[in-house]
């Protein structure tokens, strides 16, 4: 049952039954009611502690216990473990206890430890200090110790604690200005409002001795709803009654701006808040691979189970005759004949169970443990993930995900602070045709603001006419900006001029404050609002003021917003600016189809656009105006219907003035990065709280669309005109349409789908018709599939947990990754497989709770297409390693049961059983899974398609599985009947003795450890001398071991069955011919599978380390000038010190295994000058096989200098068009490669 349930319900009948109502009552001070007013009923809240911590001190132990052995080699080794101290086996209970004790502290440290730092997070909240007004004073107290119902004192820059609803403020208006960038990414200003009869309140005093209750709604994790009333009572009157609705609601996490200070009461606080009620709930995170490795050891539970049936049945059939009884030196077999023979049957299954459990390798859960905790100190170490601004590198949460960073299909991120800056930046304005660049550079001199206005298009003086003169001033009036005159915002200094601190503006919407700002350096200056009337400087330094009569705010159905304006000589003007589709229909006059060019060009570029156009009101128009406003505001039923019906009637018959152009600047990086996970095989999906018109015009400048996408809209405006029946199946058929063209040579279409929010609940929400062919869930899924990106706008942040949750619930099961940096993306963070916070401009709430986080969006390529790949292909390797290792251990314990009457006698020693997994095999693939790099860093940063080879847990499947297993059984075949064959005459060591059990136990033992260990040599690519030391040091250890083991008395040992065993079997020269010819012959069919597949059917990824290798090789044989020994050659005449000669002129073969295009284009960047690259490309070209014409003294001059870029270009004799300057067109259909050789202080690299 979920924990939110459980409290309601315990809630629910600890107060009584008769009290349960969908409603909250909070008493302001915790002052009781009129004794005539209600009656007085105490409810119990919550208090304001935040939790994000997975474990307390006291269900830690059987918590975590519970999650450990819910892995099925733990709780079969603690089967096995009990077994073993009920009935007497062949091996001691330490062999599997103690590792079993290791795995289970190991793993329970490392997760205690991960879930300390995130109490230490909580508690760096919950102990934040807050100012709580008691008895007419402000006290200060922690976040921790609020209730419901206490009055708070929050300064400026401060955060909310709580939920609260907004009192009073320092205002006079009663407003307050709030940033909720940790809620839904808008780093931008909102206004909100205290209630009208306590905004007078200004002092603790006159606060405290407020007298009410506000009656509100559950809490409910919609952001943006809230309803409540508060009743004012006053002495001898009756309550006053006031609505409460969102524009009151000042939310945990926000921030307090531009206002000194406010007086706020608590009425949500701790996990009730709307931002906790949006967090999912913590569960453990499992990865693909875990999940593989748990099905893996269900076959090899079946395996051993089997093992144990077969050789419990055959030794009853081999006892069933007289002749093979049980054999004399048992000393047990009397006591076990009295025993009933199923009792004795089951006892005997048991003791082979537990002779075999070896080949479930627990130790396996110890390496993954250690790996994965190790193994994620890359991250943080890794330098280019490095922020220097910030001055903070990654970080890593949990690492028991890191493999799961190979294996992501689809991305989910947020947009602002995410993929963008959320720096807004004015680029340019269109005047009836005529644009305007701030600031352009002509001649190479920046122009001043005056001179800069009309840099395109315009006649000399156009920039006075009156068009212009409107449309400046529309810019400057038609907004919600304030005017911020202190020096200092999120402890930063601005608006600093010559030292002295200047005006600077701030607004709920950043666009609005870059087109002031842009009016501005054009020679309009907005400069205050004071009294109703609005202050601008015009280019003549001239102060015109206009009383701001109504403000006709932005809605994202209008799309646009207006303000009616007084001017100084009595004239009422209405100015409006909004989205292209929204002004255009209602104007009657101006220069469209000019500006309409420029908007489409801004937009194609993904400049974000606005149209402004104005109109002339009479009088008369204005009262009918003001009267239509005043009745629809009035209006308790159906307000907002009112108020548009009455924005429709005004914002009409518009003269268009012109558009302007402004920027949503990109992070670094975030484009290419975007690019290259597309590359990679994964779906970007963009999920944000933004609207739109903005989001779309992020996702064409981060190329998620690109200009040949085709967009289809599921969005509330498409809904109202056509049912969302018919809009899901128009959409399905159109991409259902078009895939199955895709099949018949017919040029693809690409398709991009935008959907809003409130579609979305409405998809998601269960319906009569949705049934049958009219499951809205199947056919979006359906759809998305099909698209190449999809933007979700206006979302709330359950919705986009929602969204993550309805892709992993479908059919194909992707692996998931959510990005973001603010608290509105905690849930999807925490709800996707993978979840990366970024350390950016909105708080930490996201990095906390992620799983990984990162300083930057760019970053997410090398941790996804590096460092995830890496990770993958190691652990992959580990553990079908540790499989692989264990069959070849415990086999032939399998098969020398048939030649020892199933006596249940083990194959090996003792400490050979306990040291294999432990100490003798551990170590190499623990360092392989650690620093193993089959390719090279730069490719795979270079090549995101090998990303691809590794996809949908490519290397765990069951095909590679059975073939390791398979290899394995081979290998153990190989040990056991090659050593007794061996042994099959009797072998004598030079003082004649024979070889006994144990020493062919240690033989077998021997060429076992010897070929695992080589085995790993042969697949390992990146060789240092940590390997070299960790694969050829375990050889030597397991040898000196053997040695030590069984060349002295050990005086702790009840028996010495190994005593001068090893030493007696390397006296003997057979055994050692045999170990040699056994290991060659065990290694020789997997040296010949991989040569044969990849010299006929090379993948991906080998055929990039051939050319990898190739193009090492390249740069070892360059020499540069300086180092090249002088002699004849040296001294002919040259005029450029930048020839490249080498050391080794001959041409090379090419094998077939080394696959490389016929087809070249090759660049060198020099410093300067013009670079004979004749000489290096008759090389390299030979070393290609590649012949040439020549011409004079046999060379042929095949490269031209571009003076501008320094750029030398070589083509091929097929090659008809320069390279630089456009796509080269070749005869032949061949793969082009390009090599860029960069000089730079005389060392030459040669880069694919």
């Amino acid at each position: 049952m979920d924990f939110n349930v459980l409290r309601n319900l315990i809630s629910r009948y600890c107060a009584g039954e008769e009290y349960w109502v969908d409603s909250r009552t909070v008493y302001i001070g915790h002052k009781e009611p009129p004794p005539a007013a209600e009656a007085y009923i105490p409810q119990r809240y919550p208090d304001n502690r935040i939790v994000s911590s997975k474990y307390t001190l006291w269900n830690f132990i059987p918590k975590n216990l519970f999650e450990q052995f819910r892995r099925i080699a733990n709780f079969y080794f603690l089967l096995i473990f009990l077994v073993q101290l009920i009935i007497d086996t062949p091996t001691s209970p330490v062999t599997s206890g103690l590792p079993l004790f290791f795995v289970i502290t190991v793993t329970a440290i490392k997760q205690g430890y991960e879930d300390w730092l995130r109490h230490k997070a909580d508690c760096s909240i919950n102990e934040c200090p807050v100012d709580m007004v008691q008895q007419g004073t402000v006290v200060r107290t922690q976040s921790s110790k609020l209730r419901v119902g206490d009055v708070v004192m929050v300064r400026e820059d401060e955060t909310f604690p709580c939920d609260l609803i907004l009192l009073s403020s320092s205002r006079s208006d009663g407003t307050c200005y709030v940033t909720t960038t940790s809620l839904d990414g808008e780093s931008s200003h909102k206004t909100y409002y205290a209630v009208p009869d306590t905004m007078a309140f200004k002092t603790e005093q006159e606060v405290d001795s407020l007298h009410a209750t506000i009656e509100c709604e559950q809490p409910q994790p919609d952001l943006y709803k809230f309803v409540g009333r508060i009743n004012i009572y006053k002495e001898r009157e009756d309550p006053i009654a006031r609505p409460l609705g969102a524009e009151n609601l000042l939310l945990r996490g926000a921030t307090l701006k531009n206002t000194g200070h406010i007086y706020a009461v608590a009425i949500y606080t701790g996990m009730d808040t709307k931002m906790a009620l949006n967090y999912q709930s913590k569960s453990q995170k499992r990865s693909a691979v875990e999940k593989s490795m748990n099905a893996f050891l269900i076959v090899y539970l079946c395996i051993l189970i089997s093992k144990a049936v077969i050789n419990t049945v055959l030794k009853y059939a081999w006892q069933w005759s007289a002749d093979h009884d049980e054999p004399w030196y048992n000393h047990r077999t009397e006591i076990d004949r009295e025993r009933h023979v199923v009792i004795r049957a089951f006892t005997d299954f048991l003791a082979f169970m537990v002779l075999f459990n070896y080949i479930i390798p627990v130790s396996m859960y110890v390496t993954v443990e250690m790996q994965k905790f190790l193994g994620s100190y890359f991250i943080a170490w890794d330098k280019d993930m490095y922020d220097e601004e910030l001055g903070v590198g990654a970080q890593v949460n949990t690492s028991d995900l890191n493999e799961e960073l190979g294996q992501v299909e689809y991305v989910f991120t947020d947009k602002t602070g995410t993929l963008t800056e959320n720096n807004m930046e004015f680029i340019e304005c269109c005047v009836d045709g005529h644009v305007y660049i701030p600031h352009a550079i002509c001649n190479g001199q920046i122009l001043s603001a005056a001179s800069s206005i009309d840099m395109i298009d315009s006649s000399p003086g156009g920039y006075r006419r009156e068009h212009e003169d409107l449309f400046f001033r529309a810019l400057c009036l038609c907004h919600t900006v304030q005017v911020k005159e202190e020096e200092t915002v999120d402890s930063i200094k601005r608006g600093i001029h010559l030292g002295k601190p200047t005006s600077f503006y701030i607004s709920s919407s950043p666009d609005e404050v870059a087109l002031v700002e842009g009016m501005k350096r054009l020679g309009y200056t907005y400069l205050r609002l004071k009294d109703s009337h609005m202050e601008i400087l015009n280019k003549d330094d001239e102060i015109e003021r206009f009383e701001l009569l109504h403000v006709l705010n932005f809605d994202s159905v209008r799309r646009r917003m207006s303000v009616i304006v007084k001017s100084s000589s009595g004239e009422y003007l209405l100015f409006c600016k909004g989205a292209d589709t929204s002004i255009f229909p209602r104007v009657v006059s101006g220069k469209v189809e000019q500006v309409r060019a420029r908007v489409e060009q801004n937009a194609v570029e993904g400049l974000r656009t606005l149209c402004v156009a104005y109109r002339s009101l009479s009088p008369a128009e204005y009262e009918e105006a003001c009267h239509q406003l005043s009745d629809a505001k009035l209006a308790l039923k159906d307000r907002e219907q009112r108020l548009a019906q009455a924005y429709d009637l005004i914002e009409r018959d518009f003269t268009l003035l012109g558009a302007t152009a402004v920027e949503d600047r990109l992070q670094e990086k975030a484009a290419d990065t975007i690019e290259s996970l597309q590359k990679a095989g994964m779906k970007v999906w963009v999920l944000t709280g933004d609207k739109m018109e903005t989001a779309a015009a992020t996702c064409y400048a981060s190329k998620l669309f690109r200009r040949s996408t085709q967009i289809l809209e599921l969005t509330k405006k498409r809904t109202e005109e056509q049912s969302l029946h018919d809009v899901l199946f128009d959409l399905s058929r159109t991409v259902l349409r078009q895939r199955s063209l895709s099949g018949l040579s017919v040029e693809c279409q690409d398709y991009g789908l935008i959907i809003d929010g409130a579609t979305l609940s409405a998809v998601l929400k269960p319906s009569p018709e949705s049934s049958g062919s009219g499951n809205y869930k199947e056919i979006f899924l359906e759809i998305s599939r099909n698209c190449s990106a999809v933007l979700c706008c206006r979302m709330a942040p359950l919705q986009k947990a929602q969204i993550v949750k309805l892709i992993k619930a479908s059919k194909e099961h992707p692996i998931t990754l959510a990005i973001g940096d603010g608290a509105n993306d905690v849930s999807m963070i925490l709800e996707a497989h993978v979840g990366i916070g970024i350390m950016g401009k909105e708080g930490r709430q996201a990095a906390r709770n992620s799983d990984y986080a990162i300083p930057k969006f760019k970053h997410l390529k090398k941790m996804l297409l590096v460092h995830g790949h890496f990770y993958y292909i190691r652990i992959a390797e580990l553990v079908q390693y540790f499989f692989y290792k264990n069959v070849c251990f415990i086999f032939p314990q399998f098969l020398y049961q048939f030649f020892c009457g199933f006596s249940q006698q083990p194959l090996y020693d003792t400490a050979y059983l306990t040291l294999y997994n432990i100490s003798f095999t551990s170590l190499p693939i623990l360092l392989y899974s650690l620093i193993e790099k089959h390719i090279s860093i730069e490719m795979l940063k270079r090549d995101p398609t090998l990303y691809r080879d590794v996809a949908k847990n490519a290397l765990l499947r069951w095909p590679v599985f059975l073939y390791w297993t398979c290899l394995g059984l081979f290998n153990a075949c190989i040990f056991f009947f090659g050593a007794y064959f061996l042994f099959d005459n009797t072998t004598f060591t030079s003082n004649g003795q024979m070889f006994g059990n144990w020493t062919f136990g240690t033989l077998v033992f021997t060429v076992l450890v010897f070929t695992v260990t080589l085995k790993l040599a042969l697949d390992t690519h990146h060789w240092t001398w940590i390997n070299h030391f960790v694969i050829w040091g375990s050889l030597l250890f397991y040898v000196i071991f053997s040695l030590l083991w069984g060349g002295i008395i050990w005086p702790f040992l009840n028996y010495q069955r190994m005593y001068y065993v090893f030493m007696q079997m390397l006296s003997s020269g057979p055994a050692w011919l045999g170990i040699i010819l056994l290991i060659a012959i065990s290694l020789l069919p997997d040296v010949v599978k991989k040569v044969l597949c990849r010299t006929l059917w090379p993948t991906a990824t080998e055929r990039a380390q051939d050319i990898d290798k190739l193009l090492q090789s390249s740069v070892a044989e360059l020499t540069p000038v300086s180092s090249r020994p002088s002699g004849p050659s040296s001294k002919r005449k040259s005029t450029d010190t930048s020839h490249l000669h080498f050391g080794v002129p001959g041409p090379r073969t090419l094998h077939r295994s080394e696959f490389f295009p016929h087809k070249l284009v090759l660049f060198h960047w020099a410093d300067g000058g013009g670079a004979d690259l004749r000489t290096l490309s008759l090389y390299v070209l030979r070393k290609l096989g590649l012949a040439l014409p020549t011409t004079h003294q046999g060379q042929r001059p095949l490269c031209d200098t571009d003076r501008h870029t320094h750029k030398h270009r070589l083509m091929c004799e097929h090659t008809q068009q320069c390279a630089h300057t456009q796509r080269p067109k070749c005869d032949l259909n061949l793969q082009i490669i390009w090599i860029c050789v960069p000089l730079i202080n005389n060392a030459y690299t040669i880069a694919h």
